[in-house]
Order: structure tokens, then C-alpha cells, then sequence
């Protein structure tokens, strides 16, 4: 299909004009970037995305992630216009309505050809990144005749002066992603004014300095924007494009002022707009001749579709792999590894034991694909057998982020958003602060992303409070779907690794420690942290009151159970790993865990979110201050967590 400037010219005015006008009924949206990026948008859907309206989850389709979402009018004119089957006239009329599937933001899973939820700034184009390392990964294992598409970003300026941005575009230029496509709506302004008045970076100077093409256009000159888009192509390196562009262009009398950034444009204002681009009809009416042009593009690569199809249904390995199905008996080598530690009685951190898991993982799981920034050393996330991806080989499974949490996170859900990757990271517990943004994203979009926290608790000793994690466990268990797994032994950090690795829908957190502890589970033939609570040592008489603890702790309690004993004093002692998959659990199961007699919950970390369990006859045993600096078994002590205290505790009840 030939489209010619004049063409290109109309169909803008397309997005222009739906775009305005879904704002302006909604009362409410950012009709600054829509007009301001119309132009680039018309050229790079309508001449060059490789996509599919009827099936938008094709999985070698060109990857596209608005990175800045409040522009989100832009991508659903794109869709409606394109013909995708899953929005209509009417949705486009219900923007930023509750309930609809134009939301505020673009938000994955509300419409087929969302390819991730933006919004925070600097997210999208730092997730862009994970999806082009995917491409390349799995491109340099399955070929290019399954695998061979560009990953394209629309970002703003705020999406590169956030921190995050800088981390990824450093390791994109590393790894030189040369299908890496961003397109920078340089428009001078942000919400406060224009942006010198709060940046002065030279962002070609900044991406050419980490290993960027960089290409500068007139963002509303056809020519400029095809010639770009074409150059970038054929890069080596990953290209940033600079557009210059006016926001809000078209409007008289808002566009290049940040007014129009965050409001509607208002009924004079729009009236205007569309007198100026020659535009006649309705409200929410695309005349037919600009539709056919639309909807032609939208067919542009159907051939390419039905051609990638035909090979991959000849290839049903391929297929389960990029759905990430998991392979027949995966958990074999896990449920013997549960075996041989009770039988051997094995004591080792639930780091190490994470490491062991991870031994029968990768092997076994081919779309796993593990990391660190820069504490493999500590975290154990790297085993033997695993390879290093590198600019010269992206055949590996094994990704060096350097000191770089905020990005690593970020990359993490692009390459669960790409599929055909399961992505794992480690850090410190404590140091998850700098990726919790990407983490709240993973788990507002559902993504099977794996975090390996090692390092969980004051018993990191004398690295002091800066690398103690406090708050840590309470924080993320208030996050909505994610799930927090703080393992005992090494039983229990198998059956978390399980978990984590089966849920396609939940990020998992795995809290695991620095101190060894003991194998305290006596049976491995039911995953009882799937229950997410549960009875780890009953008393062998009438129990008179209930201990629960989680990770390093569950070892102290039990320990206090035989002190107890001794004094004629029987308890149960639970288990309780993952707070998250026990409150899911029936009313009769969780009363038939904790009992009726006083409960007393035991954690090295804050105390905030366990008097649901203990309830008022009931005690907390935790930390509700920083740590300190000092020999682990010495800062226990410190903060009065010990076997004497817990036995104390139950004494003063009793």
C-alpha cells in the first residue's frame, strides 16, 4: 500500500481529531501528546508496524509500548482506526469512564493490542528494553524465520529525565539492541512550564555516550519521520529518535504551552482545531476515504502473519515454548532434592538452598532466564551450566545488570510481557526499594516474574541497619497480588521455587536468608506452602497456645517448643511462608492451624499486619525500629529475639 503525504496528512487527522474529541467528552485527559506526536504515530503504524488487528497477541508482531501513557487517546484512536476487533466507536466514547476499556492509561490485558501498562513515567521505555533482549534471546535460539521483530517506544521527556531510564538505556546500548526503536516526543515542555527550566542534559550527547544511534527530525515532516524510522532499521545499535514537535499542534491557541498537556482543549478550542485541518464531519465520525486508508494499514503485514503461522504450527516445541508451557516432569529434580534434604538432614541458608533449586530448575525450565545486580555472588542466582547473554551471543540465560535494581526490574516484565522468558532477579531484600516501582507494575499486570531477596533479615549483621530489611515483609504483603515466600529450610524454599514458577498471573518474592538453618520438615509428599500456613510441629499432648513464625524464625520456635516441653507445656508450632496463599484458605482450615488458644508470632522484621493472626490475647515478637551494626546471633539478642524470649512470652500468657 502507497501512502503519500497527503495521505498520511489525513489520517493524522484522524488521530487528531478522535483523540480531541474523547477528551473533551470525557472532560478529562492529555490531549497534548495525541496532537503533538499524530504525525510520527501515522507514519510508524500506518507504513511500518508489523502487526495483526485480528489476532494483536501474534507473537512475532513488532512490539510497541507507549512509555508515555498519559498520551493514551493516542493508541486507542490507532486501534480503533487500524481495526482491531476488540474496541469500538463507543469505547473511544467512554475514555477514562469506569469500567471501560480506554483507560486513563493504557493498562495490559484491557485491550489486545496493549503490549504493557504505562503510566510511571520511565517504566515503558526501561520494559522496552526487556522485550528487545527477549527478541534477541529467543531469535538467537529458534531463528529468524520465528522470531525477528523491532520493539518501538513513543517517550517523553519525563520519561528520560526519571533515573530509571538511564540505567536501561546503558544496558540497551551494552548489548547493542539494534532492534531497539524509540522515538522521543521532543517537545520542550512539561506540566510546570518548559523543560529547561528543569533539565539541561543534552539527550543525543547522553544516548550516543552509552552506545546509541541517534537520528533528529522534524516530527511533523513525512519524509523526515519515514527516512528515520528506516535508517533505524538497519542500525547496529539501538537509535533514539528525536522529534521535534509541537504539543498540542493544531490547536491555536494552546499548542507549544503546557496548558495543553493535561486538559481538555475545551469546545472553541477543538472547534478550531478541526476548522484548521479541514475537518467537516460529526463528532466521532471518520470520513470513509480516511477510514479504507486506515484499515488497508492495518492489513499491511496479514501476508507476513499467515506466513509466520504456517511455520510455527509445524513446530510445536516452539509453540509451548513461547507460551511458556513448562515441561513434562520439570519438578522431578525438585521433589528429590525435598527428599534427600530431610533425609540427610541438610543445613544451609535458604539462599544456598534457593541456589540448589535453581540447579534442578534452569535445566529443566528452558524459558527461564535468571540475573542479578551485580550480587550473583551473594544472592546464588547463577549455577553451573548457566551462560552469560552478551552484544556477541544472546544465546545465554543468564543476565549481568550491573548495580542497576531499578532496571532490572523494569527488564524483567518486558521479558515476561515478550514471552517465551521467565524472568528471576536477585538483590538484597532491602535494596527491592529501588525496583518496587517495577514490581507494583508486575503485579498490577500479573506477570510471572520471580524475585530472589536474599539477605532478609537482621541477621545480615554487621553490614548494619542500611542493609537490614525492617519494614520489607509488611510493605510488599500490602501490595495486592504479589506473592511473599519466606521459606524455612530447604523443603520449604523448593515447594516456594514451585509456586513461583507454575503461577503465570502472581510475581513471587522469595525472602531468603544469609544465616544456615536447619531442615525442619519430616515429609515432602504434599506442597504444604501452597496452604501457605501450616502446623510444622504439633505438640504431642493438649497444645495450650500457638506459635507462628516464618523463615529463620520457624527454627527459633521450634526450638521453644522443646523448652517448653520440658516445663509441661505443650504448643504447636506453625509455618507460615506465605501469608498471601494462607488467608485464600477455607475459615475451618485457618481456625484449625492457629486453634483457640493464644498465638504468639515470631519474625525478625516489622510487627505491623500480624494482629490479624494473633488477634487481642495474643503477642508480637519483631522489630519495630532499624536494625544495628554487629555479629547476627548478637543483634538477635539485641532486639530480644531469642529462644529464652519466645518461652518467656508463652510463660507470661500461661
Amino acid at each position: 500500500m502507497s501512502l503519500n503525504n497527503q495521505k498520511l496528512q489525513q489520517m493524522a487527522s484522524a488521530v487528531r481529531v478522535l483523540s480531541a474529541e474523547a477528551i473533551e467528552k470525557a472532560n478529562s485527559g492529555h490531549p497534548g501528546m495525541p496532537l503533538g506526536m499524530a504525525d510520527v504515530a501515522t507514519v510508524l503504524f500506518g507504513k511500518y508496524i508489523r502487526l495483526n488487528p485480528d489476532a494483536p497477541r501474534w507473537f512475532n508482531r513488532d512490539r510497541f509500548v507507549l512509555s508515555a501513557g498519559h498520551g493514551s487517546m493516542l493508541l486507542y484512536a490507532l486501534f480503533y482506526l487500524l481495526g482491531y476487533q476488540d474496541i469500538s466507536i463507543e469505547d473511544i466514547k467512554n475514555f477514562r469512564q469506569l469500567g471501560a476499556k480506554t483507560a486513563g492509561h493504557p493498562e495490559y490485558g484491557h485491550l489486545g493490542g496493549i503490549d504493557m501498562t504505562t503510566g510511571p513515567l520511565g517504566q515503558g521505555i526501561s520494559s522496552a528494553v526487556g522485550m528487545a533482549l527477549a527478541e534477541r534471546e529467543i531469535n538467537a535460539k529458534w531463528g529468524d524465520d520465528l522470531c525477528n521483530h523491532y520493539t518501538y517506544v513513543i517517550c517523553g521527556d519525563g520519561c528520560l529525565m526519571e533515573g530509571i531510564s538511564e540505567e536501561a538505556i546503558s544496558l540497551a546500548g551494552l548489548w547493542k539492541l539494534n532492534k531497539l526503536i524509540v522515538l522521543w516526543d521532543n517537545n520542550n515542555i512539561t506540566i510546570d512550564g518548559t523543560v529547561d527550566k528543569s533539565n539541561a542534559t543534552d539527550q543525543i550527547a547522553r544516548f550516543q555516550a552509552v552506545g546509541w544511534n541517534t537520528i533528529s527530525i522534524n516530527g511533523h515532516n513525512y519524509d523526515e519521520i519515514s527516512a528515520a524510522i528506516e535508517q533505524a532499521q538497519h542500525s547496529d545499535k539501538p537509535t533514539l529518535i528525536a522529534c521535534k514537535t509541537t504539543i498540542g499542534f493544531g490547536a491555536p491557541h494552546k499548542q507549544g504551552t503546557s496548558k495543553v498537556h493535561g486538559a481538555p482543549l475545551g469546545a472553541e478550542e477543538l472547534s478550531l482545531l478541526k476548522e484548521g485541518l479541514g475537518w467537516t464531519s460529526e463528532p466521532f465520525e471518520v470520513p470513509a476515504e480516511i477510514m479504507a486508508s486506515w484499515r488497508a494499514a492495518g492489513q499491511k503485514t496479514a501476508a507476513e502473519y499467515q506466513n509466520w503461522q504456517q511455520k510455527a504450527e509445524k513446530d510445536n516445541k516452539f509453540l509451548a515454548f513461547i507460551h511458556n508451557e513448562l515441561p513434562e516432569n520439570w519438578e522431578k529434580a525438585l521433589d528429590e532434592l525435598k527428599i534427600k534434604a530431610i533425609k540427610e538432614q541438610i543445613k544451609v541458608a535458604t539462599r544456598k538452598a534457593s541456589q540448589m533449586c535453581l540447579e534442578n530448575l534452569v535445566q529443566y525450565v528452558p524459558q527461564m532466564v535468571g540475573g542479578s545486580a551485580d550480587l550473583a555472588a551473594s544472592n546464588l542466582t547463577f549455577v553451573e551450566g548457566m551462560k552469560t547473554i552478551t552484544a556477541a551471543d544472546y544465546a545465554g540465560n543468564n543476565v549481568m545488570y550491573g548495580i542497576r535494581e531499578h532496571a532490572m526490574g523494569a527488564i524483567m516484565n518486558g521479558m515476561a510481557l515478550h514471552g517465551g522468558v521467565i524472568p528471576y532477579g536477585g538483590t538484597f531484600f532491602v535494596f527491592s526499594d529501588y525496583m518496587r516501582p517495577a514490581m507494583r507494575l508486575a503485579a498490577l499486570m500479573g506477570l510471572r516474574v520471580i524475585y530472589v531477596l536474599t539477605h532478609d533479615s537482621i541477621g545480615v549483621g554487621e553490614d548494619g541497619p542500611t542493609h537490614q530489611p525492617i519494614e520489607h515483609l509488611a510493605a510488599y504483603r500490602a501490595m495486592p497480588n504479589i506473592n511473599v515466600y519466606r521459606p524455612c529450610d530447604v523443603v520449604e524454599t523448593a515447594e516456594a521455587w514451585q509456586l513461583a514458577t507454575k503461577d503465570e498471573h502472581t510475581p513471587s518474592i522469595l525472602a531468603l536468608s544469609r544465616q544456615s538453618v536447619p531442615t525442619l520438615r519430616m515429609d515432602s509428599t504434599e506442597n504444604k506452602t501452597a496452604k501457605g500456613g501450616y502446623i510444622i510441629s504439633a505438640s504431642e499432648g493438649v497444645a495450650r497456645a500457638t506459635l507462628i513464625a516464618t523463615g529463620t524464625e520457624v527454627s527459633m520456635a521450634v526450638a521453644a517448643q522443646k523448652q517448653l516441653k520440658n516445663l509441661g507445656i505443650e504448643v504447636n508450632v506453625v509455618s507460615m511462608p506465605c501469608q498471601e496463599l494462607f488467608n485464600k484458605q477455607s475459615v475451618e482450615y485457618k481456625q484449625s492451624v492457629l486453634g483457640n488458644t493464644p498465638r504468639i508470632a515470631i519474625e525478625a522484621g516489622s510487627t505491623f499486619g500480624w494482629e490479624r493472626y494473633v488477634g487481642d490475647n495474643g503477642a508480637i515478637l519483631g522489630i519495630d525500629s532499624f536494625g544495628a551494626s554487629g555479629k547476627g546471633d548478637e543483634v538477635y539478642e539485641h532486639f530480644d529475639l531469642t529462644i529464652d524470649k519466645v518461652v518467656e512470652t508463652v510463660k507470661k500468657f500461661l
